[in-house]
């Protein structure tokens, strides 16, 4: 639940036009670094947010992409075969 919430509030900071676009940033960057499924929606739903300016939807797509990479590993080893003895 927590974790929800802080999702929640960085979502409202990142997409509130009415705050710096410095903060704005800072608050996408925070969302990359939390980097679960959540957050990458999160982001994701940020890139298709015309309302945002261009550089903070490609900076999402960035940070979006930084959690993918991340999680693609984890996956990929998930799905090796494993020696059976």
């Amino acid at each position: 639940m927590e974790e929800t919430d802080r999702l929640q509030k960085l979502v409202t900071i990142a997409t509130d036009l009415t705050i710096s676009g410095e903060i704005r940033t800072q608050a996408i960057v925070q969302l990359g670094k939390i980097g679960s499924h959540e957050a990458l929606v999160a982001l994701l739903d940020m890139v298709g947010n015309e309302s945002l300016t261009w550089d903070e939807r490609m900076r999402s797509l960035k940070q979006a992409e930084r959690i993918l990479k991340a999680g693609r590993q984890a996956w990929w080893y998930s799905l090796k075969p494993r020696n059976r003895s």
